[in-house]
């Protein structure tokens, strides 16, 4: 789904309680070369990072429409579409929630017990080509996706969370 990205440099993530996480992203032009090197940054940092699976641009710093992800080899995952980056991307159809844990990079320290749709249509642009795409996810990369766009509308996970209940302290497997 990717095309040729340049080579992406690792970029330092924001935590909360920054301002960027919190701010409503813009749209961006798919098809410009900043928004191309862009999507290649978030593939490198995400990779850098272990344990993660997605990275919207706040997380970086940048406030645009542009988020990362790759499930792949995640246990929980049903649905794999392998590395991908989307542009302006807008929920479809949301179906079956449940409430599941996430974590979070910009949210080291935390795990929260989250509500989402287990079913998800997703339809974005794919940097590079502005070509426009839609993809149907399940369980843990619905869950993902979900909490990627969230992050491009200014929301982390715990804004979603039911109560102090419903935090934890994230576990460190070595």
């Amino acid at each position: 789904m990717l095309p040729p990205l340049p080579q992406g440099r690792v970029r330092p993530t924001v935590r909360a309680p920054a301002a960027v996480l919190s701010t409503a992203a813009d749209e961006v032009d798919p098809r410009d070369p900043a928004t191309v090197a862009l999507a290649a940054d978030l593939l490198a940092t995400q990779r850098a990072a272990p344990g993660c699976v997605g990275l919207a641009a706040p997380q970086v710093g940048v406030t645009v429409r542009v988020f990362s992800l790759d499930v792949t080899g995640h246990p929980k995952a049903r649905t794999v579409h392998g590395p991908l980056v989307l542009a302006n991307p807008v929920v479809v159809a949301a179906a079956r929630w449940e409430r599941g844990r996430e974590g979070c990079l910009s949210v080291p320290d935390l795990t929260g017990d989250v509500k989402r749709a287990d079913r998800l249509v997703l339809r974005g642009l794919v940097p590079g080509t502005g070509a426009e795409v839609e993809i149907s996810a399940d369980a843990f990369e619905a869950r993902a996706l979900q909490h990627e766009v969230d992050h491009l509308d200014g929301v982390l996970f715990l804004d979603r969370v039911a109560g102090a209940h419903a935090l934890h302290a994230r576990q460190v497997y070595l």
